[in-house]
């Protein structure tokens, strides 16, 4: 079993990712179920409180991929923030589970496609919305 790195969720995301949870119409699903799991846990610090270097929802992030060659810079949103252009990682996906809540520096771990275990390294968090004041996202 893989260690996970410990998750810090800020309070306003845990609202908002609850309320998405309870728009999921398939209770067992693996993607609502692996959020829960996440959420739950997660170490809740209020969202006025939340260190600059941890992932909340909305930041853009510089990770650095297992077996690749160059970082990725990706921004984690809820699935109606996902645009077309590849900049974007939806919470609901694998990867954005394991990345919300991650501490700057730290390697953490997603399930791929053929079931093993993908690692990534967070380098840097280029903008997180608390870090800015920007609360209403």
């Amino acid at each position: 079993m893989i260690h996970q790195p410990d998750i810090y969720v800020a309070s306003l995301d845990l609202i908002r990712l609850e309320d998405l949870i309870n728009t999921l119409w398939n209770k067992h699903s693996p993607v609502r179920l692996s959020l829960e799991d996440e959420l739950e846990r997660a170490k809740i610090i209020d969202s006025f409180q939340l260190p600059d270097d941890i992932v909340s929802m909305n930041s853009t992030v510089e990770l650095w991929v297992t077996k690749s060659d160059f970082p990725v810079y990706m921004t984690l949103v809820y699935p109606y923030g996902m645009k077309k252009d590849g900049s974007t990682l939806s919470i609901l996906s694998p990867i954005g589970t394991a990345l919300l809540g991650i501490k700057q520096g730290e390697e953490f771990y997603w399930p791929g496609r053929d079931g093993r275990n993908i690692k990534a390294r967070l380098e840097n968090i280029l903008y997180q919305p608390e870090r800015e004041r920007h609360y209403n996202r």
